[in-house]
């Protein structure tokens, strides 16, 4: 079966690969949202007593127990994963993590913690989707696509949105838009939508209904940006916090989860509206026919963006999609209820309307993915009619967080760590190049005894103008010989037998070994205005590497990036 399936054209693999992926997403997908479901409601009785503040606690602990100790996986919001898999590791992502966070995020959701369902299906949906590619041998950049389609199959089935699920991957996920890529994950995100479709119904999560939308309204639409602007600064930078100072003072991952879990089962004791998805909320907020005050409202805000910190900055697993749709459609509620504070007389588009921009805003914002912002509100409302003011806060609302924010809070760990690399930048075609195939091997050693006239007669054998001195007793790398530094001595026969070759050697030559970074070389080979530098491992001299080299593998990887 194997064999037959790689005698197809690669891009038909991939299509048929997709497909597969597809479905896999799809399954997994209704069976986290079913299992969330039944879970929700076997612990819905139990909420409203004393004790029930401590679920939250529970379910964050266990989660993180069942990852670090038992499927021995590690906790957080899971896309990162993925994207450093990508970026990285060819692909490459454990079996085991399609189950593991699918086990995790219901512990951790179920009981209260608010995250959402949909980071654990992505990492699941590109576990499936890498192991598939692995098992039919696809090339690392095929294996890749892949991945992608396991990503838009979960977030398409989770929402219904084909074309969000499509977007997310090539915009957040892959970071580029070609055809290789296009075409197998907008079939994943079909093949994924269609399977929850069949077992869940065609429901649109949140019906919304006709807005008359008036040019003020548009105008309002920029303060909006604004605000929601805010809004995911502050979310951004608090998950940012709560992680750093958890990590720091407290060095169980169980005990970080679980303080994280109580402290929201606490601010649940008063808003309760916080725990959880959260999605109940978004629909009755888009109906119209949520009651409370500005005060509350804010203060809800406010809460959420807490609970959500604490949640997954401290170690428990989900996604933040959910949390920015609740915390947008709050944000979108206050504003509307300022504006009518302000202006009385005037007749504005109503609170779903804005609930509907707040949302589009803040998940444009955070995950710096303004396109799947848009699609994503579009789809899972099914109006178009908003499509100009969606378009208008999500891109208004990227921007100025932006400046703030300069990477999502996807990318943001990656950066830190060096290890983001997005497609045909510098550092990511330099790091499908191997330290080792660039080694150039035919060498002349010399040692530091020889006399200058047996170096000269080294020379007239070889093209080289680079010359390692080594040790002759135990090997040792001693240093370097430049031709252009030797030159006057090289035309002085009166010098060949008394001057010797450690006389005229470079000791401090700048080296390199065969796990540097190469884009680490480049900036030494710029420093040091030098075109080939020693590569060195545990004192012993393996080669040269030249910049010439490797601008010329650079070109030809390049030439094969341009192909696909």
């Amino acid at each position: 079966m194997r064999r037959l399936f790689l005698s197809l054209h690669e891009r038909l693999q991939l299509i048929i690969i997709a497909s597969f992926v597809g479905v896999c997403g799809g399954l997994a997908s209704v069976a986290l949202n079913r299992s969330l479901s039944a879970v929700s409601t076997a612990l819905q009785p139990h909420t409203g007593h004393w004790y029930g503040f401590l679920f939250p606690a529970c379910g964050a602990a266990l989660s993180a127990i069942f990852l670090n100790h038992v499927v021995k996986d590690i906790g957080g919001h899971g896309v990162p994963e993925v994207i450093y898999a990508i970026s990285r590791r060819g692909g490459l992502l454990r079996l085991r993590s399609s189950v593991s966070r699918l086990v995790s995020c219901l512990l951790t959701i179920a009981s209260g913690g608010s995250a959402g369902p949909e980071a654990p299906v992505v990492i699941s949906g590109g576990s499936i989707g890498s192991n598939i590619a692995s098992f039919f041998r696809l090339k690392d950049r095929h294996r890749i696509v892949i991945v992608g389609c396991g990503a838009a199959a979960a977030i398409a089935s989770i929402f219904n949105a084909p074309v969000a699920g499509t977007i997310f991957a090539l915009e957040a996920i892959l970071g580029e838009w070609t055809p290789i890529n296009l075409i197998p994950i907008a079939i994943s995100s079909v093949v994924g939508t269609e399977v929850s479709r069949i077992l869940q119904g065609n429901q649109i999560p949140f019906q919304n209904r006709v807005f008359p939308i008036s040019m003020i309204d548009l105008v309002a639409c920029l303060g909006l940006a604004g605000l929601t602007a805010l809004g995911s600064v502050t979310l951004t930078r608090m998950l940012k916090v709560v992680r750093d100072k958890s990590n720091t003072l407290l060095p169980y991952a169980w005990v970080r989860a679980g303080l994280g879990g109580l402290l929201v089962g606490l601010i649940g004791l008063t808003f309760s509206g916080v725990l959880g998805e959260g999605y109940e909320v978004i629909r009755v907020i888009i109906e119209q026919q949520y009651s409370p005050g500005l005060l509350i409202i804010g203060l809800m805000i406010v809460a959420k963006i807490t609970a959500t910190s604490l949640t997954i900055g401290s170690g428990g697993s989900g996604g933040i999609f959910a949390p920015c749709l609740v915390i947008g459609s709050f944000t979108g509620l206050f504003y509307q209820r300022i504006l009518l504070d302000l202006f009385p007389s005037v007749s504005w588009a109503g609170e779903g309307y804005f609930a509907l921009l707040g949302m589009a805003g803040v998940i444009s914002s955070v995950l710096q993915a303004p396109l799947t912002g848009i699609f994503l509100i579009v789809e899972i409302t099914g109006s178009y009619q908003v499509l100009i003011s969606v378009v208008l806060v999500s891109m208004v609302s990227a921007t100025i967080s932006h400046l703030f924010e300069p990477f999502s809070i996807y990318h943001q760990e990656l950066i830190a760590q060096g290890e983001l690399l997005r497609p045909r930048t510098d550092r990511r075609i330099l790091s499908e190049l191997n330290m080792v195939e660039l080694l150039e091997e035919d060498c002349h050693v010399v040692h530091p005894e020889m006399r200058l006239k047996d170096l000269v007669a080294t020379v007239q054998r070889t093209h080289r103008n680079y010359f390692p001195v080594e040790d002759s007793k135990t090997g040792e790398f001693l240093g370097m010989i430049h031709l252009d530094d030797i030159r006057s001595y090289l035309f002085n026969p009166y010098l060949y037998n008394t001057v010797l070759v450690e006389e005229l050697m470079d000791r401090e030559v700048p080296r390199v070994s065969l796990e540097d970074d190469l884009m680490k070389v480049f900036e030494l080979f710029d420093k040091t205005h030098s075109w080939s530098l020693p590569v060195v491992q545990n004192r012993r001299f393996l080669g040269l590497i030249s910049k010439a080299t490797i601008l010329d593998h650079y070109r030809k990887e390049l030439m094969v990036q341009e192909e696909i």
